[in-house]
């Protein structure tokens, strides 16, 4: 399927909101680090650009943890290293909330 043709202002606004939306999902990830916000408050929030971070991104903003200890408590949790934040069941959140708890 080809892309479709956009105008200079199309492109240009696109690259805007994809900039913004970069520095949203850094804000985040530096205030999970800060602990200025909880994995609670992440999983709960109806932001669309926390909905639409990877739950691995977030996972791995928290002190100590790191890709391998990442992976397995999305494993524990039966969670795919794919999912969003958005996509996550209630049992995926009550999971890694007790693991993270």
């Amino acid at each position: 399927m080809a892309l479709p043709t956009m105008t200079p202002e199309q492109r240009a606004a696109a690259l805007e909101k994809a900039a913004a939306a970069r520095k949203a999902r850094a804000e985040l990830k530096a205030n999970i680090k800060a602990g200025t916000v909880t994995i609670a408050e992440v999983l709960e929030s109806q932001d669309e650009i926390v909905k639409k971070t990877k739950v691995a991104a977030v996972l791995a903003a928290l002190p100590g943890y790191g890709k391998a200890r990442v992976a397995k408590l999305m494993e524990e949790c039966g969670i795919q290293e794919s999912r969003r934040v958005g996509g996550l069941g209630a049992n995926q959140k009550a999971a890694l909330l007790e693991k993270l708890a």
